[in-house]
């Protein structure tokens, strides 16, 4: 089914309110993009910035105990909106940038739990709206710059379509690929007029850039593993003469800017939407030697401050080219940060907690990169999935405005469809909320999102309502923290976990057992809600 090609008389849900708000501010709220009397659109070009693995702690606007400088986020959140309670769909980076999207949350996808790897087939439905080609059927010029991680499909030396998912079984290296082909099912098929980027993480292969719809250089070289801190920070692979892991991010950062550059010498006038995401800091951690030192937390402290310079970059071209009034920024990370340790205290899993390497390896520094939350990425604790938003809409979002509401990465879509004052239409976003009344008011009548649905890594799911969170028949992080997994049966106690977390936002305290009302409560809605498909 042709999502993009559907029309609907039905207005998407919760939009009304925005629409009433945008027409209070002066905004067109008709479906087609209209130019003001100087000659502007009415609507803002938007950038989303999507760091990698980069925690909630990691920014000093977020935690003042931050070993980590970080002034370009720090001016976006005094000049805009900076979010507190704000999730990944996932606590890890390919199922978050499929519901980024989409509007769609992963487990509805055929990706249950794990993540793809730089030679996996396509996730994105071919006829499923996205946010590029919602945005680029409304009129704006689209690009795609930085890390895909969403699947491509590749052809084999033998002519066969490369069409497993294996990263779960191990990263491929991509020795029969025939990259002379154009893969298909990438940014072009979903909405972006341009891509420059990589296909997954930087540890995984191949590790050549790639635009359009083909490789850039050819991968010739062959990559052998390489290893970050005694740590496999690369996997083995097919690599191109043109490509170093210290190139990357520079490299990227500039192929960005160059489209700006373009869309405002070539048509000042229309809109343009750069989803930007990031490949750092993820491991394997590559700072260039003007960073080196920057930061009080060691070379992943390094790492943040490159990222937050390439956040600079961005605001800084916008300045240059005076278009800053008109640009919605949103800066974020898919999910939370690897570099992070967490003191088992009052949990009653404490005797099963070990501290992970990574941790170790930061815990010298004293930095916490996720604040006070309890896990890392990949944990279905808050640690995991708690992430950095900071909006700014120069005129529109409160300057230095602080906001509590829950909010989730998926509501892009329905946010991006507010603003344009235009329907999704019916069945796109189904699990996308509307928070542009929260981007206008720190402090909105209403919660914009009643609910939303959290996952780790090894597919548990958690669901979160107001002060409480629910992760039903499971103990343990479900991801990367110790202890995963518990079993009720053998070790005693709850059969799943529940925070009431205003008053325990490190996740100490399990009340399963003494709150039987409120779990019932909320195993039906999540149940409710993975019934809901679309």
């Amino acid at each position: 089914m042709d999502f993009r090609r559907r029309s609907t008389a039905a207005r998407f849900p919760h939009a009304t309110a925005a629409f009433v708000l945008m027409a209070a501010a002066g905004f067109s709220v008709g479906p087609a993009i209209q130019a003001s009397a100087a000659g502007t659109s009415r609507v803002p070009s938007i950038v989303v910035i999507l760091a990698d693995d980069l925690g909630y702690g990691d920014l000093a606007c977020n935690n003042p105990q931050s070993k980590i400088p970080t002034p370009h986020a720090d001016r976006l959140a005094a000049e805009g909106m900076r979010f507190t309670d704000a999730h990944s769909p996932s606590a890890v980076c390919t199922p978050t940038r499929y519901s980024l999207l989409t509007g769609r949350y992963h487990w509805r996808s055929r990706l249950k739990s794990g993540v793809l790897d730089g030679l996996s087939p396509p996730l994105i439905e071919a006829d499923r709206v996205t946010v590029a080609s919602f945005l680029r059927d409304h009129g704006y010029a689209t690009a795609c710059v930085g890390k895909w991680h969403l699947g491509l499909q590749w052809t084999r030396t033998d002519g066969a379509p490369e069409n497993e998912d294996r990263a779960e079984q191990g990263v491929r290296p991509g020795y029969d690929i025939d990259y002379g082909r154009s893969f298909s099912g990438g940014p072009l098929a979903l909405g972006f007029d341009r891509f420059f980027g990589i296909a997954a993480s930087l540890n995984m292969p191949p590790f050549c850039y790639l635009e359009g719809d083909r490789v850039l250089r050819l991968p010739t070289l062959r990559q052998e593993r390489i290893r970050d801190a005694n740590f496999l920070a690369t996997d083995e692979g097919v690599r191109s003469p043109d490509f170093t892991n210290y190139g990357v991010l520079p490299r990227l950062v500039g192929e960005a800017i160059g489209f700006i550059e373009d869309r405002s010498a070539a048509a000042p006038d229309r809109p343009f939407f750069l989803y930007l995401p990031l490949p750092s800091p993820h491991l394997p951690v590559v700072v260039n030697q003007e960073y080196r030192g920057r930061s009080r937390a060691g070379d992943y402290g390094d790492f943040v401050v490159e990222t937050d310079a390439a956040l600079g970059a961005i605001l800084a071209t916008l300045d240059r080219l005076k278009i800053a009034g008109n640009t919605l920024v949103l800066f974020t990370s898919d999910n939370g940060g690897l570099y992070h340790y967490w003191d088992a205290k009052e949990a009653d899993d404490v005797r099963h907690y070990r501290i992970t390497g990574r941790a170790e390896h930061i815990r010298q520094f004293g930095h916490q990169g996720n604040a006070w939350m309890r896990g890392t990425k990949a944990d279905i604790w808050e640690g995991g999935h708690r992430v950095p938003l900071l909006v700014r809409w120069p005129g529109k979002t409160p300057a230095g405005a602080v906001s509590d509401q829950l909010v989730d990465l998926s509501d892009l879509l329905a946010t991006v469809a507010a603003i344009v004052g235009a329907e999704l239409p019916a069945g796109a976003g189904p699990d996308s909320r509307n928070i542009l009344p929260a981007l206008l008011d720190a402090s909105p009548s209403r919660p914009v999102r009643q609910h939303t649905v959290h996952a780790s890594l090894h597919g548990v799911l958690a669901i979160r309502q107001g002060p409480w969170k629910l992760v039903p028949d499971h103990r343990g992080s479900g991801g990367f923290s110790q202890p995963r997994q518990l079993d009720p049966n053998r070790e005693g106690g709850p059969r799943g976990q529940l925070y009431h977390l205003p008053s325990d936002p490190a996740e100490t305290r399990n009340l399963y057992d003494d709150e039987p009302d409120v779990v019932r409560r909320l195993s039906e809605l999540l149940e409710s809600v993975r019934r809901q498909e679309s």
